[in-house]
């Protein structure tokens, strides 16, 4: 038998928890600390080309790619360089999650259309003021995935010795 006081869920908000929880920043977090962020969430489309941000920009939102393709890119001189290509079920813009930051890359939309969720930066941090267990969650999820980051750049640094100097990023 079920606990009557247990909050039951919409087929719809079970969908979006689904879609959620594979995202590395929400993977830990149950389906009652899910639904704190789907007040805040908004679906938005975009065409091909399309820019969702450019890198220096204010990090004002985290996006999860509910269809379509990203390319995160860099500027490098007068082009855009792909870093990355990111599709159904995956997040990009996570430095949204901290406080005051800018973006290091620049989003722009690869396939023919996208859609995307969009949850404001504004909203999570009133989600983590008042739940500092789903922000625990949340930041230890993000260093987990900055030290991943770490681990792929070094290895890449180590494989193309010479094209950069590492010291250069401590400057």
């Amino acid at each position: 038998m079920q606990n009557p006081f247990t909050k039951s869920y919409t087929e719809s908000e079970l969908q979006t928890f689904d879609f959620m929880r594979p995202i590395k920043f929400f993977e830990k977090l149950k389906n009652k600390e899910l639904s704190r962020f789907l007040p805040a969430m908004h679906v938005r489309k975009y065409v091909k080309d399309e820019v969702v941000f450019f890198s220096k920009d204010p990090s004002q939102a985290i996006y999860l790619i509910k269809k379509g393709q990203v390319h995160l890119t860099i500027d490098v001189k007068d082009n855009f360089e792909m870093i990355m290509e990111i599709n159904r079920g995956q997040a990009f813009g996570e430095n949204s999650l901290l406080q005051n930051t800018k973006r290091i890359y620049t989003a722009i939309v690869s396939s023919d259309e996208a859609e995307l969720i969009v949850i404001p930066h504004f909203a999570i941090q009133e989600i983590f003021e008042s739940n500092p267990k789903i922000k625990a969650k949340v930041m230890t999820a993000l260093a987990e995935y900055y030290n991943e980051n770490n681990q792929r750049l070094f290895r890449s640094y180590r494989e193309s010795f010479g094209f950069f100097s590492l010291r250069q990023m401590f400057e």
